[in-house]
């Protein structure tokens, strides 16, 4: 039996973290994973689960939570009619495709060499989200053949290796292709579907030594229940405040926050 004050601890600290993760999403429109993730390292290993395979742990469970969340969200926005199926058709295979490599290379990867990845790339998200302009565009439409072909795998793998959604890459190369926010937005909750569901598959294959209690394969039970359940809570919370409040200088915050959380995850991955 796993030790009950350890087991009380866990969960004092996940309720606050899958509280935050609701609100910011909610708020902001961000997705878990980028909040997950960090804090899921965090926590862990101020409770002493600081092993080598941690941020595996941490991937892994945050992508689980993300099949809930971006189902829920796929489903709510298409009865809007937001969702863009013909992107999701084009896309699908070949972002699905990138997770699973995604999942192989993190499995292959120490954890200190994804603590680096996941600091950089969280350095390029945070900086898009502080300094991105609405109007910046590479192209009319979303590419097509060897392009969408070459990138669509990206998106998946990339996805996978920070334990994120479709939100952090999908939406900024949708808008930079002229697909509409909102429709962007709910367009990449299906991106998260597909980047979550067959990753998750192969990391419940993973064995985690010297796991947290209840850890199945690479994802532990006990955060991906007590997350979800806070973020239903919470998540209505943060879509409420959006609308009473002006979000855009709350997301440039939060980009600060993410950017200076990422760095310190790169610090820490680099031994400073």
């Amino acid at each position: 039996m796993p030790d009950m004050g350890l087991l009380v601890q866990m969960l004092a600290l996940l309720m606050v973290i899958g509280a935050l993760a609701g609100v910011l999403a909610g708020l902001l429109g961000v997705g878990g994973g980028i909040v997950l993730v960090p804090s899921f390292f965090y926590a862990f290993q101020t409770l002493g689960y600081g092993g080598p395979q941690l941020m595996q742990m941490c991937l892994a469970t945050s992508l689980a939570t993300i099949i809930v969340t971006s189902v829920r969200s796929v489903l709510s926005h298409n009865r809007k009619g937001a969702v863009d199926w013909s992107i999701l058709r084009g896309w699908g295979p070949g972002i699905a495709l990138g997770a699973v490599a995604g999942v192989l290379a993190a499995a292959g990867l120490r954890s200190v060499t994804l603590q680096a990845l996941f600091g950089l790339l969280g350095v390029v998200i945070g900086l898009y989200l502080g300094l991105g302009r609405s109007h910046w565009r590479l192209g009319a439409n979303m590419p097509a053949g060897l392009r969408r072909a070459a990138m669509s795998p990206a998106v998946g793998f990339l996805s996978v290796l920070m334990g994120i959604g479709g939100g952090s890459f999908g939406v900024p190369l949708m808008s930079l292709y002229g697909v509409p926010i909102h429709r962007a937005v709910a367009t990449a909750a299906g991106f998260g579907v597909i980047i979550a569901v067959p990753s998750v598959a192969g990391f419940l294959f993973y064995r985690i030594e010297a796991a947290p209690p209840y850890t199945v394969g690479a994802v532990n039970l006990v955060a991906f229940g007590v997350v979800i359940a806070m973020t239903l809570v919470t998540a209505p919370l943060g879509a409420r405040l959006a609308h009473a409040m002006n979000p855009v200088p709350l997301k440039r915050v939060f980009a600060v926050f993410l950017t200076l959380v990422a760095l310190n995850m790169l610090r820490k991955a680099l031994g400073w």
